[in-house]
């Protein structure tokens, strides 16, 4: 009775199966799976038994690489207030390059993957507040601020120096000269120069705090211009505040100091004229002396033989830096890229050169075209501070 009741409950149509063993019950998926089993097992036991993985280490990415970093000089960036753009004037002075060894996971043996080369100054500088000084490299004073040492002996030749790589090959530094004098020179200049060319300020001219930060928001390092007296002044005169070899120190002083509080943010100061004065070591003593007390680099433009501007700058501990060359005595393109190229070949020779040039429209136009072509043949374009003999670092 117990099968007729199951057979009244089977569907029409459909046959009793006869029961399988259990023992011979093996799905296809099951047997697919012990085989992929049997596969992993298998090729795993042979990477085992390899002297060394299959995957070159050079080749591969590691994904929790170990990495070691070469030790490089470096000087701590300072913490200015309000915050200040990362500073760095020397080779090297924001971290210098760095070589970075990805090792592998294999040991602790010598790094086996690609070596790379970091070098923090081609990130430039942070040009959103390149431009606000450091609190503590000023000094107030009637007409202006005034740049000093900070407490901690940091110098504003250090702070306010644009960063470059450090390397050893052909170096050539360019400033140009007479900024703030003409609004749309000044203007023009600041936007077609390159960051790598220094700029440097007349005093006598307008919106200086204008201007230098628009310099330096575009990556400029910036000079301060200081008139000194030449031959055959007053005839010839470099303008306002004049620094004579007549004038008391205390008369000089004054003029140098109402030059240098025209604005902020520069690494030191280059002479406007001042063959006389430069070659009368009564004169420039006080003044190189104060430029030491102050921290500030004196870039002399080359144009007196008779300068002794070097001898002081030693002694006083004021890094100094001489042009090799004026690039744009003639006013006119090709004697222009004449001078270049010579500055190129000087600097091939001795491995830097420094050529000083004025704010007119073809000296800009020139040098940026130039510089242009002289980067593809491997010339480094520097700041003037990267040239300087610093005596303060032997």
């Amino acid at each position: 009775m117990a099968d007729i009741g199951k057979d009244i409950e089977r569907p029409l149509g459909q046959k009793l199966r006869p029961k399988q063993p259990a023992s011979r019950r093996i799905s296809g998926g099951a047997l697919a799976a012990a085989v992929a089993v049997l596969g992993v097992i298998g090729v795993s036991g042979a990477i085992a038994l390899r002297e060394k993985p299959f995957r070159k280490p050079q080749e591969v990415a590691v994904s929790t690489p170990k990495v070691t970093v070469a030790p490089a000089p470096s000087t701590p960036a300072p913490a200015p207030a309000p915050a200040a753009a990362p500073q760095a004037g020397t080779p090297m002075k924001s971290g210098g390059p760095q070589i970075i060894h990805v090792q592998t996971e294999e040991g602790d043996g010598p790094p086996k993957a690609a070596i790379v080369i970091r070098d923090p100054s081609t990130l430039g500088q942070n040009l959103k507040v390149a431009h606000i000084p450091d609190r503590a490299l000023i000094e107030a004073s009637d007409t202006g601020p005034l740049p000093m040492r900070s407490a901690d002996g940091r110098r504003p030749f250090d702070v306010y120096a644009r960063p470059w790589s450090g390397a050893r090959g052909a170096r050539v530094a360019i400033v140009i000269g007479g900024l703030a004098v003409s609004q749309t020179g000044t203007q023009a200049a600041i936007a077609k120069l390159p960051a790598e060319v220094t700029l440097a300020f007349a005093p006598q001219g307008n919106s200086i705090g204008r201007w230098m930060q628009a310099a330096r928001q575009s990556g400029h390092e910036i000079v301060m211009q200081v008139p000194l007296e030449p031959f055959d002044y007053p005839n010839v005169n470099p303008g306002r505040n004049t620094l004579t070899v007549s004038a008391s120190p205390d008369e000089n002083l004054k003029s140098l100091r109402w030059a240098l509080s025209r604005t902020t943010n520069y690494t030191g100061v280059m002479n406007y004229m001042g063959a006389r004065f430069s070659a009368d070591a009564t004169a420039m003593e006080p003044f190189m002396a104060e430029l030491g007390k102050r921290g500030l680099a004196y870039i002399d433009d080359g144009s007196s033989a008779r300068s002794v501007a070097s001898d002081l700058a030693l002694k006083d501990g004021v890094p100094f830096v001489a042009g090799d060359m004026a690039i744009d005595a003639v006013q006119d393109r090709g004697e222009i890229l004449k001078k270049l190229d010579s500055l190129e070949a000087t600097a091939r020779a001795k491995g830097s050169a420094v050529g000083i040039g004025s704010a007119f429209d073809i000296t800009v136009d020139t040098v940026t075209s130039w510089i242009a072509e002289a980067k593809k043949r491997g010339i480094e374009i520097v700041p003037i501070s990267a040239v300087a003999i610093d005596p303060q670092k032997g």
